[in-house]
């Protein structure tokens, strides 16, 4: 009798929220962080001026965000395990927010890098929006919502540069972040309206030794990656950030071992499937970023070096904002490849695309159209691997770790951004040609770069290569009619 009387209420306070909003929302969130990435680019050269602050220090405003992002992601997809997905992505979100709006009411170097910091503790926006996925999506709607989640990362990134170009150009720079600010809070209140808390939490004691170690360790590798071309390469600062960083990430990767509720687990980690595909994510990362640094320089530099095709940044913007829609329509495909033939073959497929975009890159880098063609080829196979990334993730590890695993895979590709960046200046640095007395990054420097492109692509196909193989329409993540959520709501 009493369970007769409890039923209609728990049934009531369960009932699913339809998958398309979840989805819709969960993909906005992440599409409106990936836009911090590109946001502040058109403002860059302006800032000293903006800000009264020399170069080397309004560097920062770019540097502050990318050291937080790479520190909050893993630490917040593990919170989001212990504590709940919903709630730290919410506090993600909260974080983009605030930091939007210490921006937009700054006028000099310190609240702008203070704010720019806020706004990269929000990173962990898009591995905590799959893990919900993978808790509350049915299993036969996983892989193309895990896809377009995923994809918001290109995205963002695509659309950002063209939409700051023309604010910047036309309003006070402030606005980009009024305007940030206001997307923020309406995926906060989204997410906070239509978005469920997932029931399959671990619980336990967070390993605050673990986060230090790691955030140690990465701010010392990624400082010396993105600050060794200003110090130099060989400097005293530079080779110590780098011994640092070595010295503290053996440590910590010992004391995870040791450790009973680790931050990262590392066993989990060398499993194949997930080694294989996170390496394979350190080198998409890679071939993404690459194809956005060439491109916005060739199309900048004077017409009269033979090369360069002399446009402004608006024109560079609407070059690469086509890579974003082509990202999020090659997800879907991505999605069904994966459903049908598994994610490996999905993300061999992204790879190979990927390389032949920067070999065709190579050949047809004189002409807008060639650029647009290249950056929509390459865009193609990012929609394919980032489809699939996620989903050999979930698929190899618990779900009980579900956001720790996505925020360290997110974690590789922002590596491998970095790293890009790091020897896409050193190429252009060393590789240059006179212009009227000025040294400009010569032809052969980024036929070289696209070269690196190619070939990291090429090592993530080998490296998918090595991925276990996978039963033909399965997705490896349990029962096709029971969510996580669901599963986890019937054990309690």
């Amino acid at each position: 009798m009493s369970h007769a009387s409890t039923r209609p209420a728990d049934t009531r306070k369960s009932a699913p929220p339809n998958p398309n909003v979840i989805v819709a929302v969960l993909a906005f969130a992440g599409i409106v962080v990936s836009l911090m990435q590109t946001l502040v680019i058109p403002i860059v050269p302006k800032l000293p001026a903006l800000l009264n602050a020399p170069a080397t220090d309004t560097a920062w405003a770019v540097t502050a965000t990318l050291l937080a992002a790479a520190v909050a992601t893993p630490i917040a997809g593990r919170l989001g395990d212990m504590y709940g997905k919903r709630r730290m992505l919410l506090t993600s979100l909260a974080m983009l927010t605030i930091g939007s709006v210490l921006v937009a009411l700054s006028d000099s170097l310190t609240p702008m890098v203070i704010g720019r910091v806020l706004q990269g503790l929000s990173a962990g926006v898009i591995p905590l929006g799959l893990s919900i996925m993978r808790d509350e999506m049915p299993a036969d709607r996983l892989a193309s919502s895990t896809a377009l989640m995923s994809a918001s990362l290109g995205i963002g990134a695509a659309l950002g540069l063209p939409i700051a170009a023309f604010v910047a150009d036309n309003f006070d720079w402030h606005v980009l972040f009024w305007a940030s600010a206001a997307l923020g809070a309406i995926a906060l209140v989204t997410v906070l309206a239509l978005v469920p808390e997932s029931k399959v939490r671990t619980g336990g004691r967070f390993d605050l030794i673990g986060g230090l170690g790691l955030a140690g360790g990465l701010v010392c590798l990624l400082l010396a990656i993105s600050k060794g071309g200003d110090w130099g390469w060989t400097s005293g600062t530079t080779l110590g950030l780098f011994a640092a960083a070595v010295v503290i990430i053996v440590i910590w990767g010992l004391l995870e071992l040791r450790t009973a509720q680790p931050l990262v687990d590392l066993r989990t980690t060398a499993r194949p499937q997930v080694l294989f595909t996170n390496l394979a994510g350190l080198a998409f990362g890679f071939s993404l970023f690459a194809m956005q640094l060439i491109v916005p320089q060739l199309l900048q530099l004077p017409r009269q070096t033979g090369y360069g095709l002399g446009e402004d940044l608006l024109t560079v913007g609407l070059v690469l904002a086509p890579q974003g829609l082509i990202v999020m329509v090659a997800a879907p495909l991505s999605s069904k490849i994966s459903q049908t033939r598994g994610p490996k073959l999905t993300l061999m497929i992204g790879a190979l695309i990927v390389a032949a975009g920067y070999a065709l890159n190579i050949v047809m880098m004189s002409e807008i159209w060639q650029l647009v063609l290249v950056s929509c080829v390459i865009g193609t196979g990012i929609g394919f691997a980032y489809g699939a990334l996620p989903m050999l993730i979930m698929g190899a590890v618990p779900v009980s770790e579900t956001g720790s695993a996505n925020a360290f895979n997110t974690l590789m590709r922002s590596i491998g951004t970095s790293i890009a960046s790091a020897a896409s200046g050193v190429i252009l640095a060393q590789m240059t040609t006179d212009f009227a007395g000025h040294a400009l990054p010569s032809e052969n420097s980024f036929k070289v770069i696209m070269a690196i492109g190619c070939a990291a692509a090429l090592i993530a196909l080998l490296l998918a290569s090595f991925l276990p193989r996978q039963r033909q329409g399965s997705t490896t993540l349990g029962a096709p009619s029971k969510t996580a959520a669901e599963t986890a709501a019937q054990k309690a």
